[in-house]
């Protein structure tokens, strides 16, 4: 298994979207500051993660949303509580 999650930053508010085949692993790695992109963000909270059946389907799934860059879209997502995109 794999998956698409979406961290927010408690911070400004903004987003970072990953994939994984450990998510409780990822998330230790991101909390504990050792992922670069996300330590600038501050405290972050887990806001939205779906399965898949293999990471390269979590890995075009992170890379469509992250090709949208519209909050408003991501948004969306979160609320509704899952992601609609098709790899």
């Amino acid at each position: 298994m794999a998956y698409v999650y979406i961290l927010k930053s408690l911070r400004d508010g903004r987003f970072y979207i990953g994939s994984t085949i450990n998510l409780i692993q990822r998330l230790k790695h991101h909390a504990g500051g050792f992922t670069p992109s996300t330590k600038r963000l501050g405290k972050i909270e887990l806001v939205l993660s779906q399965e898949y059946s293999t990471l390269s389907e979590a890995r075009k799934i992170e890379v469509r949303i992250k090709k949208l860059k519209r909050k408003d879209f991501i948004e969306k997502m979160i609320k509704d509580g899952f992601i609609k995109l098709r790899p």
